[in-house]
């Protein structure tokens, strides 16, 4: 009620009126994840994500986006998703220019800054803060495909740029130029049709 924050966090300048979120946001530093599933091997950090986790296994979804047709077992989860329709990117790293759509984009981000690159490629000099990462940038050196479209026979080494394939597929169109009525279904031909606006 009163406004006051007296539980301050020891590694950055984030305070909280209570004891209970400061030991809670904590664990974003600590890595720790106190709650597990008891059907996979996911933990968690705090219990309410483990609760939507679970309902994923019951396969309960009642959060609808009503600009597309996909749904989430948690609220967040849909909030954060909506933000892709609406290009709105509300989570500004603080120690650089990057800007993201989801909280948990931003977080991951903010690992590049801070945390110890651990993981070194065998084939070239390039580190990484998580071992996923750098099994992803493997697939740069082995030409390694895991992710194959069900309706043709593209393969792709990220699941991201498969989901963009699908796209097409569906005859989606997200991505829109801001300088005319053109859409595409893949950024990366929206980026190449944006240079005859600017004469690259």
């Amino acid at each position: 009620h009163t406004g006051k924050k007296p539980y301050q966090c020891n590694q950055c300048d984030k305070a909280f009126s209570q004891n209970c979120d400061l030991i809670k946001h904590q664990r974003i530093h600590t890595g720790e994840k106190p709650y597990l599933c008891n059907q996979c091997d996911k933990a968690f950090s705090r219990k309410d994500s483990l609760i939507g986790h679970q309902m994923t296994h019951r396969g309960e979804k009642p959060y609808q986006c009503n600009q597309c047709d996909k749904a989430f077992s948690r609220k967040d989860n849909l909030i954060a998703h909506q933000s892709i329709h609406s290009g709105e990117k509300p989570y500004q790293c603080n120690q650089c220019d990057m800007a993201f759509s989801q909280k948990g984009s931003l977080i991951k981000h903010q690992r590049t800054h801070t945390v110890e690159k651990l993981y070194q490629c065998n084939q070239c000099d390039k580190t990484f803060s998580q071992k996923r990462y750098l099994t992803k940038h493997q697939r740069i050196h082995t030409g390694e495909k895991p992710y194959q479209c069900n309706q043709c026979d593209k393969a792709f080494s990220r699941k991201d740029s498969l989901i963009e394939h699908q796209m097409t597929h569906r005859g989606e169109k997200p991505y829109q130029c801001n300088q005319c009525d053109k859409a595409f279904s893949v950024n990366s031909t929206l980026i190449s049709h944006q240079r005859t606006h600017n004469g690259e």
